[in-house]
């Protein structure tokens, strides 16, 4: 079920016990008006008063107060401190394409096939980022491979993606690890189980790896994954342990489905191999990590999941704190009213 969020909430709604102050306000205003009425009663006559103050001064003399009236209020909602769901341009300065390039993407069941509907999808969804977003590719299928560091140049990445090569196997955890490892490079995230190989010791000279310290998912706010698959994995390190890497390091990991969901026989370089979409893990990859997943049954289905991921990464809705926009407003209310009353009356009160 989706939580509706409201378009004002207050950090510290019990401040709003402060409003109480705007009526008792108004009611004090009243009484002095009525008093000065009193007092214009002693003159030998009424008119000659309303005749002196002319029609202009009838209403002029409530403007500052009404305008004082809404500074009070505005400032009062301003300790209250109001939030709000605003649209705000996105953080994302690093996003990964983490690509399946398993046999099974050669399936014609996403016209022409799974991979060519994946590169073109892609290569849409870069193009629509801002100049400013670095991008990064890793490819996976059997083992998983770096095949564009992050950079700013889209032609490099394009190439990049054209040089998707299939082969055999589905790691789809060796492809969030080795993309966290593509984001945090110095963070001495342990590659043994995607590479085969074991870390090698520090060298002498070589500086100590950090202290690891988990923070909460989905904080990290300047950079992404993005993972599409078509299968379910077969080698390599769990995806799911693999998502709780990212969730710990504050990374997203938006995860997209693509292909069939009941499963076929699929032939590739003389084997038959039955894939299934594992939608399952995929889900549990994006709640983990605090994203979503997509699935994509069509091309064009793959295309509106990479248009709604751009927007996304373009700009993004997020509750925000408007202490300040209340107070900036009460603070010109004041000097609104203050200036009109020396205007027109001489005086500020």
């Amino acid at each position: 079920m989706n939580k509706v969020t409201p378009f004002i909430s207050f950090l510290w709604p019990d401040l709003l016990w402060g409003l109480v102050l705007v009526p008792l306000l108004v009611l004090g205003y009243v009484w002095l008006l009525r008093r000065r009425r009193k007092t214009a009663l002693r003159y030998a006559s009424l008119s000659l008063v309303k005749q002196a103050m002319g029609k202009a001064g009838v209403w002029r003399r409530h403007v500052p107060p009404v305008l004082m009236l809404l500074a009070v209020t505005a400032l009062l909602l301003a300790a209250a401190r109001p939030a709000a769901v605003v649209t705000l341009p996105s953080q994302e300065e690093t996003i990964v394409l983490a690509i399946d390039v398993s046999g099974s993407m050669r399936a014609a069941d996403v016209q022409p096939n799974r991979l060519v509907a994946a590169q073109e999808a892609a290569k849409a969804f870069i193009a629509e980022l801002p100049r400013s977003v670095r991008v990064a590719v890793v490819s996976f299928a059997g083992a998983a491979a770096v095949v564009q560091a992050p950079t700013l140049s889209r032609d490099d990445v394009v190439a990049a993606i054209d040089r998707f090569q299939l082969q055999r196997g589905t790691a789809i955890g060796s492809g969030i690890v080795l993309s966290l490892a593509t984001l945090f490079p110095d963070a001495g995230i342990d590659l043994s189980e995607i590479t085969g190989q074991r870390d090698m010791p520090p060298a002498p000279g070589d500086k100590p790896r950090p202290d690891f310290k988990p923070v909460p998912p989905g904080s990290y706010q300047t950079a992404a994954i993005i993972l599409l698959t078509d299968g379910q994995r077969t080698t390599g390190p769990d995806p799911v342990e693999a998502a709780k890497m990212a969730a710990d390091r504050g990374v997203r990991v938006y995860t997209v489905g693509i292909g069939t969901k009941d499963g076929e026989v699929i032939g590739f370089e003389g084997w038959s191999m039955r894939v299934r979409l594992d939608e399952d893990t995929l889900k549990d990859i994006a709640n983990i990590t605090r994203a979503d997943y997509f699935y994509a049954g069509t091309a064009q289905d793959l295309k509106k999941v990479y248009q709604g991921l751009s927007t996304r990464f373009v700009v993004e809705k997020k509750e925000t704190e408007i202490s300040a926009l209340f107070a900036a407003v009460g603070a010109l209310l004041v000097v609104i009213a203050a200036s009109l009353s020396i205007w027109w009356f001489g005086r500020v009160a």
